[in-house]
């Protein structure tokens, strides 16, 4: 994979690494030049009480023109004035001091307001006089006031800003190249490789070379490679599954037309002994068409089923009570009661409604019910409709496997098929097919649809 500055993650790691430290160095240099500054002036006012010093060696305090001049040179003042308990002030300056445009006393100035001073100084590019005043270092008792002129202070702030800046950033850089390096090692790279393996198998899931191999971690890099290997192999397998399925599908749906054709011929032959004189065959014969029908039945629905998946629904709206009406009119074996409310009307595919009706219906009277009752109410924008039977119930293995085509038949050597296309055809839908209640005399399964059309409430008829 090519490396893309403005698009490679650990290119956007390194930036922002580097703003961050720079911002962090900004935070630290605002303060920094306001202790510069302070530190600046508190050593102008030493170096003022070392002049001061020379004052008091004469008796009158005076000294000459070249020693003032020389004391207020090495100082950085231009006037000097001493304040002390019992001594009057003691002067340094020369015949004409400059006019003072802002006077500072150090010991009463705060961190916000010494900042506000730096910034402004930097920002200044005019001739200013400073008039400091602050205690003698070594006798907190003598006040000591200089003249500067602030030129000199401005250029050391200067210098002092472009060391600080230059420091941060070899410290951002260097910082910044650390943290690249070892969250490429450790967080980008391994990711990358998750990514080329998802591409990889996404082109060729069948084959098993694509696949990510884990890396022995134990941080949720190293469970998210374990994660997506299971899952590569699990969808691996399922493909393959799924291919073998798909062929045998093509077969059974050959095999399927030709049996029913087959079928269908042994019918027609058999209706004609139906008609026998002999006893015997005429005895023979239902039994005969029962079983062909069955089998043509089993046919049908195998085909259906290996069909490419279920037909998408066809919406209209009926009247579900005439639609169970129509689907009683069919059961042989039990009674049918129909206790859905008249008006009861949906939207949903008629047909494949019928289907899986009928499906419920037929199944519990083959299972041994002697009634079959179908109920239907609206709630929560989804209508329920309830088939109950009186039968035995369903035992544990058909429970376990009942949506499961060819394992999960209730009764002895059918398919399981109609369960299985039952809830495919809910499904479709955006309902359910599911098993609420199964016990010795009482089985009740429940198909869910959403958004009926409408509902009247009457009382229920029995039919």
């Amino acid at each position: 994979m090519n490396f893309r500055p403005f698009n490679s993650l650990s290119a956007r790691l390194l930036f922002l690494t580097i703003a961050f430290v720079m911002l962090s160095e900004v935070v630290i240099f605002v303060p920094s030049i306001a202790r510069f500054r302070m530190d600046y002036l508190e050593a102008h006012i030493a170096s003022a009480r070392l002049a001061s010093l020379a004052l008091e060696v004469p008796p009158d305090n005076m000294v000459d023109e070249d020693l003032r001049d020389q004391l207020l040179q090495q100082a950085g003042s231009l006037g000097i004035v001493l304040r002390r308990p019992g001594l009057r002030a003691l002067m340094l300056t020369r015949d004409m001091p400059p006019a003072v445009d802002q006077t500072i006393d150090v010991a009463t100035t705060k961190m916000p307001e010494a900042i506000a001073d730096a910034l402004a100084t930097l920002a200044r590019h005019g001739h200013r006089i400073l008039r400091v005043i602050g205690p003698s270092p070594r006798d907190p008792s003598t006040v000591v006031e200089t003249v500067i002129d602030e030129t000199p202070l401005r250029e050391a702030l200067l210098q002092y800003a472009g060391r600080i800046m230059a420091v941060s950033v070899l410290i951002s850089i260097f910082t910044a190249t650390l943290v690249f390096v070892t969250l490429r090692w450790l967080f980008v790279r391994p990711m990358r490789e998750i990514s080329e393996s998802m591409t990889a198998f996404h082109r060729n899931p069948e084959d098993a070379s694509r696949m990510i191999t884990p890396r022995a971690r134990r941080d949720e890099i190293g469970q998210a490679q374990r994660e997506l290997a299971a899952m590569q192999e699990s969808l691996r397998a399922s493909l393959a599954q799924k291919t073998r399925l798909a062929a045998l599908g093509a077969a059974v749906a050959k095999i399927n037309h030709d049996l029913r054709g087959i079928l269908a011929t042994a019918r027609l032959a058999s209706d004609q002994l139906s008609g026998s004189a002999d006893p015997k065959v005429r005895r023979i014969a239902p039994m005969l068409l029962g079983a062909i029908d069955r089998a043509v039945e089993l046919c049908t629905q195998t085909l259906a089923f290996v069909q490419e998946g279920t037909p998408a629904p066809r919406r209209t709206e009926f009247d579900l009570r005439a639609l169970a009406t129509e689907v009683g009119a069919g059961v042989r074996g039990a009674v049918f009661r129909n206790e859905i409310a008249r008006g009861f009307t949906v939207s949903a595919d008629e047909e494949q409604l019928f289907r899986a009706l009928a499906n419920l219906v037929r199944n519990a009277a083959e299972a041994g019910a002697s009634e079959v009752t179908v109920r239907a109410e609206a709630a929560d924008d989804l209508s329920m409709i309830d088939v109950a039977d009186n039968g035995p119930g369903l035992s544990e293995r058909a429970r376990k496997n009942l949506f499961q085509p060819f394992a999960g038949s209730a009764k002895s050597g059918g398919s399981g098929l109609g369960l299985a296309i039952a809830q495919e055809m809910l499904r479709a839908h955006g309902g359910d097919l599911e098993l609420l209640v199964s016990e010795p005399g009482r089985t009740v399964f429940r198909l869910s649809l959403p958004a009926f059309v409408r509902e009247r409430r009457e009382k229920p008829a029995a039919e």
